[in-house]
């Protein structure tokens, strides 16, 4: 085998004395659990899962594949998952980019790999130092979707607050939110739910697999019921947000309709006042009131008279509702 360098990014072998640094993926193992996460990004981790004998291939097949779209089999007692997280940046630890994790499960050995930093692996290797145990592969892959559902929760509870804001905003018609506010909001509630579909779809087939092992039944209907809870929450804020944004849409036809309503009730009253004025502009012979000094005053009143009589009709008529 070769040493993988820099692409072993952390490992840990977990025994009675607890958990015990890796410090090469070919070492000998100091417990009867260990947990390595690799980079895929270095050639030698792909050559090293290329030669891992304790893998079946079609896991191999999967941790080196290029298909992203989650999935995940059972070969005898390994199973493979293909899953996906939020990246993370040096300096942000909260990007809208979706990155795959990519992990081989067996008795012995938790495997994971990805191409770009995770937050859950993250969020996995805090709580593994501070003495949070993988004493087993049922008790790793808790640990490991926990800490994604951890990360997708946290962000949930954030745009939910973020929502509500816009919410209270909007019932307090000082500053109500635009609608252009909130695409934001949706799109990432979007991205979310089909996260955590595809993902709740991967351990539901887990779950019906007939070959799955045995110790791992509970844990998976735990994290399938699980998924199922936090995509639930993501759906009440997508309701949420879908009221706010009805809301919103209802006001701004409401305004729409009412300035429409007063241009066509100026309208209406300009519109006799529009005629007089146009027949006495009208450049014919046998004009009234072309010849008298005060022709022009005559007309402004005809207008006026026009106009006024116009708003008592449109009064009388109840169109010129409060």
């Amino acid at each position: 085998m070769h040493d993988l360098g820099p692409g072993l990014i952390w490992g840990l072998d977990f025994g009675a004395q607890g958990a015990v640094p890796v410090q090469q993926c070919d070492s000998p193992q100091a417990g009867p659990f260990r947990w390595l996460h690799l980079n895929l990004a270095d050639q030698g981790t792909r050559r090293w899962i290329e030669e891992a004998a304790m893998l079946p291939p079609t896991v191999r097949e999967l941790l080196l594949s290029a298909e992203s779209h989650q999935r995940a089999l059972v070969d005898g007692d390994t199973v493979g998952c293909v899953l996906h997280d939020f990246e993370r940046d040096f300096d942000v630890t909260d990007t809208a980019r979706v990155g795959t994790m990519r992990l081989a499960l067996t008795p012995s050995l938790m495997l994971t790999t990805r191409l770009h930093p995770l937050r859950s692996a993250d969020i996995a290797r805090n709580r593994l130092s501070r003495g949070v145990a993988a004493t087993g592969p049922a008790q790793a892959l808790d640990l490991l979707v926990s800490a994604i559902t951890e990360n997708i929760a946290d962000i949930s509870r954030k745009l939910s607050a973020d929502v509500q804001e816009a919410e209270d905003a909007f019932l307090d018609g000082h500053h109500p939110p635009a609608p252009r506010d909130l695409i934001a909001i949706r799109r990432r509630l979007a991205q979310i739910h089909r996260l955590l579909s595809g993902m709740r779809v991967v351990f539901h087939r887990l779950e019906q697999d007939e070959d799955l092992p045995e110790p791992l039944l509970p844990t998976v209907e735990k994290l399938a019921q699980s998924l199922q809870s936090i995509d639930a929450d993501i759906l009440s804020v997508q309701g949420q947000l879908r009221l706010l944004r009805e809301d919103l849409d209802d006001q701004a036809a409401q305004r729409t309709n009412q300035n429409l309503y007063m241009l066509s009730i100026v309208t209406a009253l300009m519109l006799p006042a529009t005629l007089v004025t146009g027949i006495f502009g009208m450049n014919t012979g046998g004009l009234p009131f072309i010849d008298t000094p005060h022709g022009t005053l005559v007309a402004t009143g005809i207008a006026a008279t026009a106009a006024g009589a116009t708003y008592w009709l449109l009064r009388w008529m109840g169109f010129m509702r409060r």
